[in-house]
């Protein structure tokens, strides 16, 4: 079974965007079960701006959404099962 892969699709000077990574990064001090987080700039791909627009930033588990705007983070310790 292949480890779990965390993403957020984010962009450019993106205010949530930082919020949802620094987020991320201090439950996974805590918790180093959680996955790193790969960061996919969503202007950088045409359907990706068409399918996700203004709605970034988006957290993905192994491309599934787990939640936009802010962390989810009961959400994502389920999908996690942890």
């Amino acid at each position: 079974m292949s480890a779990a892969r965390l993403t957020i699709l984010t962009r450019p000077d993106c205010g949530l965007c930082e919020e949802l990574l620094l987020e991320l990064d201090a439950l996974r001090a805590q918790l180093p079960a959680v996955p790193a987080v790969e960061l996919v700039d969503v202007d950088a791909d045409a359907a990706l701006q068409r399918r996700w627009g203004l709605k970034v930033p988006v957290l993905l588990l192994d491309g599934a959404t787990v939640c936009s705007g802010r962390l989810d983070t009961p959400e994502l310790l389920r999908l996690l099962r942890l």
